[in-house]
């Protein structure tokens, strides 16, 4: 097999075992009630501030309207709550509910888990090459697959040292 074709099967075995091990690892008996892809809309509107809908459906490269209706079924759950801007009334903010936060430290305890089993087995240096290949691969689907013509958050790669 060449460099290109074991490349090609690691990063499609990769991405494939990534989705169906974190759905599985995500929607356990306290959240049955909502999808993989509810967990990802939890961890959009995030702890922090509230968020509007055009910042999450930004955050999720889908339309206002896309988000809408799973923001109603979120929100029906009790996951998330709409709140009315108190700076101007038209604007409606995203927040998380006890119920929505349980949610997203869940599905963050997951990547945590996950990050740290493939650091500990890996040197300074093999951390540092393992995040420059990522990086490269995340600015690749970003030129191909983005819109190029927004705001760019494309990695400097001259911030990024693979000497140490």
């Amino acid at each position: 097999m060449t460099l290109e074709e074991t490349l090609n099967d690691l990063l499609v075995k990769l991405f494939k075992d990534i989705l169906e091990i974190e759905a599985k690892s995500l929607i356990t008996e306290e959240f049955k009630d909502i999808s993989y892809n509810d967990m990802h809309i939890i961890e959009a509107v995030g702890i922090d501030e509230p968020r509007n809908m055009k910042t999450v459906a930004k955050l999720m490269s889908v339309t206002t309207g896309t988000l809408t209706k799973a923001m109603d079924a979120l929100c029906e759950k009790g996951y998330v709550v709409r709140e009315r801007s108190t700076r101007d009334k038209r604007v409606i903010k995203l927040r998380l509910t006890d119920k929505g936060k349980a949610a997203y430290y869940h599905h963050e305890q997951f990547h945590r888990q996950m990050i740290k089993n493939v650091a500990d087995e890996m040197n300074d240096s093999e951390k540092e090459i393992l995040v420059f290949a990522l990086a490269k691969l995340v600015d690749y689907f970003k030129l191909t697959y983005y819109d190029t013509d927004e705001e760019s958050e494309f990695v400097d790669w001259s911030k990024i040292s693979r000497d140490k």
